[in-house]
């Protein structure tokens, strides 16, 4: 995508970017498999889900909403490794033939746990240690 192109932030984002290229990716490998297995709706909507969170993330005003779109891209992107491995378990596809989706989707991943990291507001709760005590 140029410059010019972008009428969103979202769509500058590099993991934006490279999530609608695995979605065209994707899309070519799903021509290769029957519509009757169950992985390959299951990859139509994890890998659909993966870039629609994003924009929703990131339109998000507080950092706690922001990282929970992202986190939920990022499980879709981790559903999707897994759904590549059952077609390759099922001997439906070979492991040369999902390699470089699944190369896509680390680098998926990486990026999104780094926005997920780069949001310092994120909310965790602090350890403590919870007793009751005898009145």
């Amino acid at each position: 995508m140029s410059e010019q192109n972008f009428y969103f932030d979202h769509e500058k984002l590099h993991v934006y970017q490279n999530a609608i290229k695995f979605v065209v990716w994707l899309n070519e490998i799903l021509e290769k498999v029957e519509k009757k297995y169950a992985v390959y709706g299951q990859l139509d909507r994890a890998s659909t889900s993966i870039v629609l969170n994003i924009p929703e993330g990131n339109g998000k005003f507080t950092s706690k909403d922001r990282c929970k779109y992202f986190d939920i891209s990022r499980g879709s992107a981790l559903e999707c490794a897994g759904g590549l491995d059952v077609l390759v378990a099922k001997n439906i596809l070979t492991f040369e033939e999902v390699k470089s989706g699944k190369a896509m989707l680390k680098e998926i991943v990486s990026m999104l746990v780094g926005l997920i990291k780069s949001n310092s507001n994120r909310l965790y709760e602090p350890e403590v240690e919870y007793k009751i005590e005898n009145s």
